[in-house]
Formats: C-alpha cells, structure tokens, sequence
C-alpha cells in the first residue's frame, strides 16, 4: 500500500509539477523525502556540496524555463546552501530550495542543527517561511513553484521539519499555472510610438531576456521595431567585453527602453558620462519598486512607466510594433557593429612566455565546438579568464555568473546544463580559482554519466584581485593572491574523468577534441599569461 507521509505528498507534487529531478545532498532531516522519491519516480541528482546542488538547479531553470528544486538538509546544510541563491535571484532564476529542519515538537528546546533558517534565507529569496503541518506540503510546495516562476523570477525558500516530513497527510489540489501580467494595446502603442521619436534609441532587457525562451522574443522584438534590443547579464555592465564597444553607443543614445533591466551599477546608475544627462527612459517591468527605483535615480526623466511581466510585454509590443511598418536605421547598424567590434591585434595576440597561452590563444579555437552543433552551451564563470571568455566565445545557449559576480559555479552549471541538453555538447570555461569551489563535483558527473568539457585558464592566482593590487597599490604590494600552477587535469582523472595538460596554442582544438571524445567529464587545464580582463574602447 502506498504510503501518504508529508515526504509522499511532496514527491508526489514534483512529479505534478513536472519535477522529474532535483539537485540535492542527503541529510538526517530529509531522509524521508529520499525514500518517497522512490515510489514517485523522482531523480535524485546527489552532490557534493549544498551550494553545488542550488547552482545546478539554478542552470537548469535558466535552460529549461522550469523552476529548478535543490534539497538539502537543515542547520548547516542549509547554510552551505543559502550562499548559492545569490546568485540565482541575481539572475532572475526559478529556484525553490527545500531544507530540512529540525522538529516542530523540539523547537526552542535546543534540537539537533536548530536555527533559524527562514530568516537567514530570507533577505536572498522572494519568499521564505516554514511548513508546520504534513497536509500543507505539497501545497506550499506548489506555491513556493508559482512564486519563484511569477513576475520577476528569482529563487523560494520553504524549510520542511522533519516530523512534518513523517506524518500522515491526506492529499490537496496543487495548483501551478501563472497568470501573467501584460501590457495593453494603448501602452504598448504608446511605448512603440516614444521609441520611434529618438533619434539613437536602445531597448536593454534584463538577464531573462538572454535565457532560450527570451532570446528569440529579444530578436522578433528588435525587428519588429528596428531598434537594438541589448540583453544585459553581466556583472561588469556597460562595460561587459561579450559586448564589445556598446559603452560607446550607450553614452551616445537618446532615448532608453528599460525592459525587465534594473537600473542599477551595470549602467552607471543611469549617470554620465556613461548615459547623456538628458536622455529619457521609458521603463517596463514586473515590479513596481523596480520603476519607483528608476524615478529616484532620473527623476523626470522617466517619462513612462508600465508593470509587466518580460515575456509577456515583449510578445505585445513585438506584435504592435509590427503594425506600425518600422524598420533598420544606420543606427541599429552602428550599435550592431560595435558590440561585434573586437581589436585587429587579437588575430596575432600571443603570450611571451614560454608554455604560457595568451587567453585568446587560449579560447578562440574553442569556437568550433560550440559551433558544431546547434545546441551547445557555452558554461562561464567569472574573474579575468571570464571576461576573456566571454569576448572570445558565443553560443545561443550560455549560462555565466551573472548579475552577482560571483565565481565558483561553473562546474555545477555545466553538470546541469548537459542533464538538460544530453545531447549536445557543454563547454565550460573557468579560472583556477573558480575550479577548487567545487571540484568535487567531477565525482558527481562521473557517478551520473554526464560528459562536459571544462577549460581551466591556469594563471596560478586569483588574478582579477591582483590586477587591482597592480593598479591601485603597485607591484610591490600586491599578495595574497598566489595560487600553486596545479595539475587540475590530473585531479579531473583522478575522480574518474578526462583530463589533459596544454601548453602550446597549436594544442587547444585537438585536446578539446579528444576531451569531448572521451564521453567523460573533461577538464583541460590550459597554462595561460595572467592578463587582465579586455577593456574594449575603439580608438578615436
């Protein structure tokens, strides 16, 4: 007879939802949930870390547009998880995080790993609160799934107790359709209608925007309107290298469309000299406390602001916009040729070092794997050899740091990005830093069958930290930022992967090659000259 224990019902619900996997680390709170994945046919994906499971179900919300579920257990498993939602509500990605907790009957009595976990998750979550009885589960779980999927998506933290998670519980109606908030005609025409008064204006969507699902709606929205629609995801801004020269088009531009994008540091606050002191901004988005932030900053010269949620407007204004017959300018073309811009001198960039790799040495032929098929995703983490990356590589499907500027994420983005893409090919790119966040995590892939290609820029220092140290303090003071030139090709084959040592430029495509023929998870750790990060200004 099947069991109807809170675990039950919940498990039950992940298959409601069209959860058929979830990200976690096992834990004494959320045994029970283990054992009900069972019968409901539910994939547990076990890691390492905590942080490593939240990081993956972030990269496979991102992917799949589904709300991504981590599961950890309570006290400091929870905690080890907490640090990762950072970065997913900073990527605007539908993640619910379930802990477990100590027991209902014990709180305040001094139970095993008691704290308090909703108030730690609280300030980086859209919503967090505890479930204090077995029948409300799979309902609250229901819930947490429509918050983090509804308006400006982000991360949802429920913590679950144990002894709710062993109780009896009768079963409840689960509800997970959305009711998306779109623009009407009238102000959709209105937006289209002030677009087409500036003389250089730029649409610049948010990091949903850069998602599969908003990526397609990006380019109809740009045709339909003529004018350049810019996804913005990066923690460097306006001055993000995959965007070329864009800073300089931004200064230049007139009138600004802010869809589903926070003005916040990544344009400068809206300020000059980054943006004209008299430009105008029209603003759409989700929340209102997004366009009463925008007032704050400019004032006046928010002439319109509307709610809507970023899919949903964009659809309508695509749709409007295309009745109104508008069409290419020169400066579409221009900002188009900037953000595509990249030095002449790239072409023969090379390191004067001796078994060290220049970064565009070291990325560029990587392109032919991502080009190979339509498919591929392009995993990057953050720091110098990020930015390099990011400049270098391009791919229809990418999931990066983001917004949070947080590094160490890449490994456990790249396990869930081949679990949600099994067949195509996963390329991901990280310093030698970023590599010990989560290393272990090669384990996992490996447990799991999930082949990648991770590409480890080895400059043997955090050395986005020392290019400060170097600027802002001088040569001689800067330290602390050293790190050993490991073999991190061999750590990769002692857990079981694929791994190879390269040197030389003429070696990188073949060793890709050979690591991506390998079916394994691969790493290939690539020596390079420990430059700083592309700062993309055309000359004159």
């Amino acid at each position: 007879m099947a069991r109807s224990r809170g675990a039950d019902r919940l498990a039950q619900a992940f298959a409601r939802a069209g959860a058929k996997r979830v990200f976690t680390l096992s834990g004494n709170h959320i045994m029970p949930v283990f054992d009900a994945a069972i019968d409901a046919g539910i994939e547990l994906i076990h890691t390492r870390h905590e942080a490593a499971a939240v990081h993956m179900a972030d990269a496979w919300a991102r992917i799949t547009g589904e709300a991504g579920i981590a599961m950890v257990t309570g006290g400091p498993g929870h905690t080890n998880a907490v640090s990762a939602l950072y970065t997913a509500a900073m990527a605007e990605s539908p993640v619910v995080l379930l802990s477990g907790h100590a027991p209902t009957d014990q709180l305040g009595a001094g139970a095993f790993q008691e704290m308090a976990q909703v108030e730690v998750a609280a300030p980086l979550v859209k919503a967090s609160w505890r479930c204090a009885r077995a029948g409300d589960v799979a309902a609250h779980f229901a819930r947490a799934v429509r918050i983090a999927r509804s308006g400006r998506p982000g991360p949802v933290h429920l913590s679950l107790p144990s002894d709710v998670l062993e109780q009896e519980a009768a079963g409840t109606a689960l509800e997970f359709s959305l009711a998306a908030t779109t623009l009407s005609d009238a102000d959709a025409d209105a937006i289209v209608s002030a677009l087409a008064r500036f003389a250089r204006p730029l649409v610049l969507a948010g990091p949903l925007a850069l998602t599969p699902a908003g990526r397609p709606r990006v380019k109809r929205l740009e045709e339909a309107l003529g004018v350049p629609v810019i996804g913005m995801e990066s923690p460097r801004g306006i001055a993000d290298p995959g965007l070329g020269a864009f800073g300089e088009m931004l200064a230049q531009a007139d009138g600004v469309l802010l869809l589903g994008k926070r003005l916040d540091f990544t344009l400068r606050f809206g300020k000059p000299p980054a943006m004209r002191a008299d430009c105008e901004f029209l603003q759409v988005d989700a929340e209102a406390a997004e366009l009463e932030r925008t007032r704050r900053a400019v004032g006046e010269r928010l002439s319109a602001g509307v709610i809507g949620d970023l899919f949903a407007a964009i659809d309508v204004l695509a749709a409007r916009a295309a009745k109104s017959g508008h069409s290419a300018s020169g400066w579409h073309d221009e900002v188009r040729a900037a953000i595509a811009w990249r030095p002449a001198e790239w072409e023969s960039a090379a390191s004067a070092i001796e078994g060290r790799l220049h970064p565009v040495q070291a990325l560029r032929p990587l392109q032919a794997l991502l080009d190979a098929h339509p498919e591929a995703v392009f995993v990057c983490d953050g720091g110098e050899v990020g930015q390099w990356a990011q400049a270098c590589l391009d791919a229809t499907t990418r999931v990066i740091n983001g917004v949070a500027g947080s590094i160490g994420a890449a490994l456990p983005f790249a396990i869930a990005a081949r679990l949600a893409r099994p067949h195509a090919p996963v390329l991901a790119v990280m310093g030698d830093g970023t590599f010990g966040f989560h290393c272990a995590e090669i384990d996992t892939a490996v447990r799991y069958g999930v082949p990648f290609v991770a590409v480890v820029g080895n400059d043997a220092r955090w050395n986005a930290e020392y290019q400060i140290q170097l600027r802002e303090y001088g040569h001689e003071r800067a330290r602390g930022c050293e790190l050993l030139p490991a073999r991190y090709d061999a750590v990769a084959a002692a857990f079981g992967g694929h791994g190879e040592l390269v040197t030389q430029a003429r070696d990188v495509l073949p060793a890709a090659r050979r690591a991506q023929d390998s079916g394994r998870p691969a790493c290939l750790n690539v020596m390079i000259e420990g430059v700083p990060a592309p700062n993309l200004r055309r000359k004159g």
